[in-house]
């Protein structure tokens, strides 16, 4: 997670591999003092604000063993698929992300533009207090959309990404089969879904499309934190993120109906953007996956921190359970599976 918002703390010295980093990409003099903050939030990357005499940076090093209860290791070259990341999105949709500043390959330091606090707000942030704004949904969908769209016309880009074994690493070994391990009678279609993801070779895929990691700014969405970065299936960034919104309403109850409008919204400025496929078949594998997904965020390596009722979790399992036994081919029959169970409350 990249918290580029954070308020300021009050500086101190920044690590001497970040000091260096900085001065050996140019964005820093050898004989200035760098100072700054540690952002709090992250679980895979160190993440700091950079005070350099030109500005603040942004600047991260990925970590080996991610910041969770369980034994979660990822490669940490990840970064340099990030910084190709930031380049194509902008590329397909100015300020789409933070502009790309160096990565420093032997060090694993990621140095990026820094983004105001006060002209951008975390989403998670808005959805927490229940403002689930549909306009704020349909540009998230639309941008994710046209990174999806510009990145699958320039098929050549897949040899840039060429990191499948991150991918697996740090989303589908942790997500899906952590979670077919907890639930050995849904185990195969939760490998299933696995093998038809990893098979899935179509565009760009950000691969962390979570609340957490999209601030709203004055000119629309800005993506953050894109070192799952994957050339593959487009349909797991949709899911991703709509399975957000509705963990959400559990999160928030009495703005559940706003977050499901806001699914309904994304997911429909997103599918209108979809040129490189039929929408039919992309939106029936985001169906498929997107339940997978919504078990996963109980069972899997990385549960959501805001579901500590038990009920709730029963909830989660018995929607996903049931989808992932009798899958759906559109997106609004997993969201009105959800609001059924949600109506029983």
């Amino acid at each position: 997670m990249d918290v580029v918002t954070a308020a300021r703390a009050d500086p101190v010295d920044v690590p001497p591999a970040f000091a260096q980093a900085l001065v050996e990409l140019g964005l820093a003099a050898s004989s200035e003092r760098l100072v700054g903050a540690p952002l709090a939030g992250g679980v895979s990357s160190d993440i700091w604000r950079i005070d350099t005499a030109r500005g603040p940076v942004c600047a991260k090093r990925a970590l080996a063993q991610l910041r969770v209860a369980a034994d979660w290791r990822a490669p940490v070259d990840r970064n340099r698929y990030e910084a190709r990341w930031l380049e194509v999105a902008n590329a397909a949709q100015p300020g789409a992300a933070p502009r790309l500043l160096g990565q420093h390959p032997g060090l694993g330091i990621l140095v990026m533009t820094w983004l105001a606090p006060g002209e951008h707000r975390l989403w998670k942030e808005l959805l927490r207090d229940g403002d689930a704004d549909p306009a704020s949904a349909r540009a998230v969908g639309a941008t994710l959309g046209r990174i999806h769209a510009y990145s699958a016309a320039r098929p050549e880009l897949a040899a840039r990404f060429d990191s499948d074994a991150i991918f697996f690493a740090i989303r589908l070994e942790p997500y899906l089969l952590a979670t077919a391990r907890r639930h050995p009678d849904l185990a195969p279609v939760l490998e299933r879904l696995v093998a038809t993801t990893a098979a899935t070779k179509r565009a760009l895929v950000h691969g962390d499309v979570s609340p957490k990691n999209i601030v709203i700014g004055p000119d629309g969405p800005v993506l953050l934190d894109a070192e799952c970065a994957w050339w593959g299936d487009p349909a797991f960034d949709l899911s991703f993120c709509l399975n957000h919104l509705l963990l959400k309403c559990l999160w928030t109850p009495p703005a559940t109906t706003a977050f499901l409008a806001a699914f309904d919204s994304l997911a429909m400025s997103y599918l209108d953007a979809v040129d490189w496929e039929p929408r039919e078949a992309i939106e029936r594998r985001a169906a498929a996956l997107l339940p997978g997904l919504l078990l996963a965020r109980v069972d899997g390596k990385s549960p959501v921190e805001y579901l500590g009722d038990d009920a709730d979790r029963e909830r989660v399992r018995r929607v996903a359970g049931a989808l992932l036994r009798q899958p759906v081919s559109r997106l609004h029959g997993v969201a009105d599976a959800w609001r059924e169970e949600l109506s029983t409350r």
